[in-house]
């Protein structure tokens, strides 16, 4: 079975291998194997911290095959984006340039540098190694990804009320992103990724000293960055379509690098709060439940988390029947709680 889980040290040799599996790279998941394991000593210390409010906490969480032991994937929060450094982004504003003599009245998209996102938390890390089976890809990609939000909203001290996540902006066959040579590249003048590692998540001072302060015009971009700004990559598709599935929307922020969408959710508006539900564990039933539907449930606290993604009756009376190998993966006893979360929303059933 897949369980989502804070990662340990023990996980540094897996870790790696992920870190250099990356394309393109994250800065949560450095190559470095001293700095990559200061990241996951950073992430145990934050999971046993007693926290009243967010600051430089990091949690990095693991996708496991408690079948083989053998490490999936990687996603991870930021309680605080730009806690030590502004977090900068571009807004997508909409200036207005008229003359009452020439009759003119034009509405024209200028892109800001800005660091409004500056403390809220954010998502980030989403990896998924490429050698899961195909059947169980998208499946395993849900429980990633959104057991990070059903961390978020069983520990709400640790987080800000607003979450975003940044996804990943399009790029060609060869890895280029139009936006970035079109934009980045003429002020720092080196490749993506170079600059991708060194920016520390889009918090470093260089950013501010380097990037240009004042709006630019999107209509005096070449074409073919103008029709990437605010799409996200062929690759991060799946990773939109899940994070709609949790609550986030478009933001009119985009990336300052690659011009990828930014997302947002107020934590409160999020399925993981507003489709909870408290269920009570029991021994698992030789009954199959008349219809079931699949749940991505959470035990454990804040400091012993784990998620799994399991199929329980709509019913909420009929609980949480759980087999013995699964309570022992999450934790639970029987007549143990758990949150219990509907993995797919009616439609409007979080308007």
């Amino acid at each position: 079975m897949l369980i989502v889980r804070p990662a340990t040290l023990a996980d540094l040799d897996s870790l790696e291998r992920m870190a250099h599996a990356a394309h393109p790279v994250l800065h949560s998941l450095p190559r470095d194997r001293g700095v990559l394991a200061t990241r996951v000593a950073l992430s145990e210390d934050s999971f046993r911290a007693d926290v009243e409010f967010p600051g430089e906490e990091f949690y990095l969480f693991v996708l496991e095959d408690t079948s083989t032991g053998a490490l999936l994937g990687t996603s991870s929060i930021v309680a605080s984006a730009g806690y030590s450094e502004p977090f900068y982004a571009f807004r997508n504003d909409a200036l207005i340039h008229a003359s009452r003599e020439l009759k003119v009245n034009r509405k024209i998209h200028a892109l800001t540098m800005s660091h409004e996102l500056t403390g809220k938390s954010r998502l980030t890390g989403f990896f998924i190694d490429p050698s899961i089976r195909e059947f169980t890809h998208d499946a395993a990609a849900h429980l990633l990804s959104r057991a990070r939000m059903m961390y978020v909203a069983a520990n709400r001290k640790r987080f800000s009320d607003d979450v975003f996540s940044l996804m990943l902006g399009v790029t060609d066959d060869a890895g280029v992103s139009p936006f970035w040579e079109a934009v980045g590249r003429k002020f720092f003048g080196r490749d993506f990724e170079q600059v991708e590692l060194e920016s520390g998540g889009r918090s470093r001072t260089f950013i501010a000293e380097v990037m240009p302060s004042y709006p630019l015009y999107v209509p005096l971009l070449p074409p073919e960055a103008q029709r990437v700004l605010g799409e996200p990559d062929d690759g991060a598709l799946l990773a939109y379509d899940i994070h709609l599935e949790e609550g986030f929307e478009p933001d009119r922020f985009v990336d300052i690098f690659d011009a990828g969408p930014v997302l947002t959710v107020a934590v409160e508006r999020s399925a993981s709060v507003l489709a909870n539900e408290v269920r009570t564990v029991s021994g698992s039933s030789d009954r199959a439940p008349l219809s079931s539907t699949p749940y991505l449930v959470a035990a454990g606290g804040a400091h012993a988390f784990r998620c799994a993604l399991v199929n329980l009756s709509a019913a909420r009376a009929e609980g949480a029947p759980l087999s013995a190998d699964l309570r022992e993966a999450l934790g639970v006893k029987e007549s143990g709680t758990m949150r219990c979360v509907p993995l797919h929303q009616a439609s409007g059933e979080l308007q």
